[in-house]
């Protein structure tokens, strides 16, 4: 019995110990992952990185070093550290092959984050879906449309299409077209429409708005007018000059053409 005694108290010293100084790795271990992962955060935000970009980053590196100080808290209680690397390893690639799209996002996040081809407030078209950048996560990219909808675009797709960015210029220049008839005065119409663009306070002086005529179609002479105005004054320019325009083309007898055709009917007999 007394045999027996003695085998659980040395047991119990060697392992107690063994316990004890794996709990002791484990507790200054986190905290020194949690002050090393704080003093990196700092420095990148003193780089000024973006902060997404800062908590990804320290998210990640806190992690890897809490991974490695519990390999070491279980190495001192005796376990085998290969075969958990290993274990750790064959999970890491399991939950990759399984994740794949969504790492896919994430690289394209990290990407736009650091090549930076819109900010938070650009007003961008993103795969056909245009709007307000409004958020930009790790996986997605959201956008604020003019009517209200928000729209979440996953960052591989935003990657793999195109990017206008309207707001990476001060001013950006409209082509808004209308159609007059083959028979209306041409240069009438033309100063009609320039008069209304250069009475517009939100249209730029310089460069000036110009009007031209860019196509004679099957049914109207087709007048471009482009002003330059600011992003924000988009929607409003054209609404206003599309509404002034068929005002004043009224007033001075100027049509505005609709698609028709001519049909000829013969007598068979």
């Amino acid at each position: 019995m007394q045999d027996i005694f003695a085998a659980v108290e040395v047991l119990a010293i060697n392992y107690g110990l063994k316990l004890l100084g794996a709990i002791a790795i484990f507790i200054i271990g986190r905290w020194l992952a949690g002050a090393i992962t704080s003093g990196v955060k700092k420095l990148l935000g003193r780089a000024q990185v973006d902060q997404t970009l800062v908590s990804f980053f320290g998210n990640v590196l806190y992690y890897l070093l809490l991974a490695v100080v519990i390999i070491a808290a279980l190495g001192n209680l005796g376990v085998p550290t290969t075969s958990v690397v290993a274990m750790l390893g064959a999970a890491t690639l399991a939950i990759g092959l399984a994740l794949q799209d969504s790492l896919g996002n994430l690289a394209a996040g990290v990407m736009i984050i650091l090549l930076r081809p819109y900010r938070l407030g650009d007003v961008v078209e993103i795969n056909g879906e245009g709007g307000a950048v409004t958020n930009i996560q790790i996986f997605h990219t959201m956008l604020t449309t003019l009517d209200n909808k928000t729209i979440f675009i996953p960052n591989s797709d935003v990657l793999s299409g195109n990017i206008i960015n309207y707001s990476k210029t001060e001013l950006i220049r409209l082509e808004l077209t209308y159609g007059i008839g083959y028979e209306d005065d041409l240069l009438k119409a033309k100063q009609i429409l320039l008069d209304i663009v250069q009475a517009d306070e939100r249209v730029a002086a310089d460069p000036e708005p110009a009007v031209i005529v860019s196509e004679l179609a099957d049914n109207s002479v087709n007048l471009t007018v482009m002003p330059f105005v600011q992003v924000a004054n988009m929607p409003a320019v054209t609404a206003s000059v599309t509404e002034q325009a068929k005002l004043r083309f009224d007033a001075e007898g100027i049509s505005i053409p609709f698609p028709q055709r001519d049909v000829h009917l013969f007598n068979a007999n």
